[in-house]
């Protein structure tokens, strides 16, 4: 496996905390637009569709579509992380959003363990210690930690998302390996998303909000997709543990955005959890430098 070099590992860790934000804002316009009761397969596929027209635009040279219906994993990384995408938008309707992001979320120390076995990348002391601590703060500040004792379906839906996720971080991990490009890797999430979504749109005869839901879903899909480039192009340079850990910082822009545009309240564990929060994933940043990195730390 190639050094990181410090360039790489910056580039990488700016693509992912854009990524973060990107995300923060699909999450905050969804929650804004989902008042009027939006249906899921909806926000799901114009989020797939959005990310289609930003890999057409944008990346249409490098586009490899041929390899979209020819590679396996290619195909498995779209239909899975079609389905999680899915799964996700689902327990947050069906859970609330701060045990869902909770469950969801398990997916960081997955992710890691799952890297160590399929890519043999190290699983570092302050990485564990800063996905531990990010977990622990994402459960004060969602408040989900103390509900976990009441296990339902979605409970499990969430933790097969969890699992989805932590499976699709390390295909894209190996999809760079073997020389696939970024939008192309982002493509295949859209187009079997789309062919994921497409039938229940159909067959629940579903309407389409109005021009205004409408144009705040497309700019919400944009900023997904968006969020979903940037990650992927971040996986080039970042094991997969570190850069799991820079997205647990998603809940918390989440809750700061609830704080500043919903009028909602933050009480002391939410503040403590978002603290731990900030730790957890900053702290292994700074300590992990390329040297040490590919050392004992």
């Amino acid at each position: 496996m190639s050094i990181h070099t410090t360039s790489t590992a910056r580039s990488g860790r700016q693509l992912m905390l854009l990524s973060a934000a990107c995300y923060i804002a699909n999450v905050m316009l969804i929650r804004a637009l989902g008042r009027a009761g939006t249906d899921v397969w909806v926000i799901s596929s114009l989020r797939f569709a959005a990310g289609l027209v930003l890999c057409f635009a944008f990346y249409h040279r490098s586009l490899d579509l041929p390899a979209l219906f020819t590679k396996p994993r290619l195909m498995l990384r779209g239909l899975i992380g079609g389905a999680a995408t899915y799964g996700f938008y689902l327990t947050i309707v069906r859970l609330g959003a701060g045990r869902a992001v909770f469950l969801n979320n398990t997916y960081v120390i997955l992710s890691a363990l799952l890297a160590v076995w399929v890519l043999a990348e190290p699983f570092r002391r302050p990485l564990v210690l800063g996905a531990v601590t990010a977990l622990l703060g994402l459960g004060l500040l969602t408040g989900a930690m103390f509900g976990l004792l009441r296990v339902g379906l979605y409970d499990g839906v969430a933790l097969l998302v969890a699992l989805a996720s932590a499976w699709v971080v390390v295909a894209i991990r190996q999809l760079h390996r073997e020389g696939v490009g970024t939008a192309t890797i982002f493509a295949s999430q859209c187009v079997y998303g789309l062919l994921l979504c497409l039938p229940f749109l159909l067959i629940n005869h579903t309407v389409l909000p109005g021009p205004g839901g409408c144009a705040g879903l497309i700019v919400a899909g944009i900023c997904a997709g968006a969020g979903q480039l940037a990650m992927t192009a971040a996986y080039r340079h970042l094991p997969v543990a570190e850069g799991a850990l820079i997205q647990t910082l998603v809940p918390l822009g989440i809750a700061g955005g609830g704080l500043l545009f919903f009028g909602e309240h933050l009480g002391w564990t939410d503040l403590g959890g978002g603290l731990l929060i900030v730790a957890g994933s900053v702290v292994p940043m700074l300590v992990l430098t390329p040297a040490n990195r590919q050392g004992g730390l």
